[in-house]
Parts: structure tokens; C-alpha cells; sequence
């Protein structure tokens, strides 16, 4: 219980980033409406175990050294523009595909494990998500905790991320959204590779 007031803000802290629209919201929006929600479900899995990694090397201390070694921090953006880039070219891609292949039920449905490790991708090379931990590291939540109070933490947010972007991931492939989908489904993709663009820039270029 002396760990519970440190708990709750780092609880706190984690919900709110999960369900402030950024990269994961707009991969999830786009997934779902072309794949569906069972797609959409298996690639929050993905996010939420990414989350979990982060979580665990930020407890680590890998956080911090990223946070204070200049390349490590840049090496981390990079990657992140890069799969940032890739979802972009992939949105139009799709946006200016054949008629033919734009409705979802004839969309060839991606594996699972793909879908599960575009999730984790999503979430390991997200900067916001590894900012978000950094300051949930910063309150030592679990510092001097016992290996069970940690493994339970580590649960906690796992369940939260996945509940979060598990919302979203519902949210965004219902059936009435994926209707209009079909209908205006290349100005939603066009849409999402300018996101997706905008977000790989705004990482490639951030000196801070």
C-alpha cells in the first residue's frame, strides 16, 4: 500500500496518453475501417505489449539513458519517422488504389502476427508513448518495490493501454463507420497518409 499514492498518478499519466488521439489513434482509425475490429483488436494487442516493453525498460533505466544520450534519443526519432513514412505511403497507396479494391470485405485481410507486430511497432518507435513513460518513470512508482508489486503494475498498465486503445480500436470499426468508409474511404486514407506524413516530419526534424 505505500507504493498505492505513487500508483495512481503514473496510472493516471498512462491513461490519458492512451487516449490522446496521435499516431496509434490514426493507425488504429485507418486498420479498422479497412480490416475491421477483430483486425484492430489484434493490432491493440500489439500496442499494448509494445507498451509493456517500454514500460519494463524504462524501469530499467533504459528510458533515462535514451532520454540523456543525444543519439540514442535521435536513433529513436529516426525510426520512428521511418515507420511513420512507411504508414503514410501505405495510406496512399490504398487511397489511390483500383475501385475494385477499396471495399473492406474484399480487402485481402492481413495475418495476425502481422497485425500484432505493426501494433508493437507502432508503440516501440512512438516517441509520445516514450516520452509518456519517461514521466511516469520519473515518479519511481516502483522503486524498492517487490518483484510481485512490479509484475502487478506492469499488468495494471497493460490492461489500461490495451482497454484505451481497445476503445478506440471499437470505436473506429464499427459497422456504420465502416458503410461510410466505403464511401469516402479514399479521402480517409489520403487523410491518414498526410497524418502519418506530418507526424514522420515533425519526428525526422525535432532537434529537441
Amino acid at each position: 500500500m505505500d507504493h498505492l499514492p505513487l500508483f495512481l498518478p503514473a496510472f493516471a499519466i498512462l491513461f490519458v496518453g492512451t487516449l490522446s488521439p496521435g499516431p496509434a489513434v490514426a493507425f488504429l482509425l485507418g486498420l479498422g475501417m479497412a480490416q475491421g475490429r477483430r483486425a484492430a483488436l489484434i493490432a491493440t494487442l500489439g500496442i499494448a505489449s509494445g507498451s509493456a516493453c517500454l514500460n519494463v525498460l524504462t524501469m530499467l533505466g533504459v528510458g533515462v539513458l535514451i532520454q540523456q544520450t543525444a543519439w540514442a534519443l535521435s536513433a529513436v526519432k529516426l525510426a520512428g519517422a521511418a515507420y511513420l513514412a512507411w504508414l503514410a505511403l501505405r495510406s496512399f497507396r490504398t487511397a489511390f488504389s483500383p475501385p475494385a479494391a477499396l471495399n473492406p470485405a474484399q480487402a485481402p485481410a492481413l495475418g495476425a502476427t502481422r497485425l500484432f507486430v505493426m501494433g508493437a511497432l507502432m508503440q516501440l518507435t512512438n516517441p509520445k508513448a516514450i516520452m509518456f513513460w519517461l514521466a511516469i518513470a520519473a515518479l519511481g512508482a516502483t522503486a524498492g518495490a517487490g518483484p510481485w508489486l512490479i509484475f502487478a503494475f506492469v499488468a495494471i498498465c497493460f490492461a489500461i493501454s490495451f482497454a484505451g486503445h481497445g476503445g478506440w480500436a471499437l470505436l473506429l470499426s464499427g459497422g456504420a463507420l465502416r458503410r461510410r468508409y466505403v464511401r469516402v474511404r479514399r479521402w480517409i486514407d489520403g487523410t491518414l497518409g498526410l497524418v502519418f506524413a506530418a507526424f514522420a516530419l515533425r519526428l525526422a526534424t525535432d532537434r529537441s
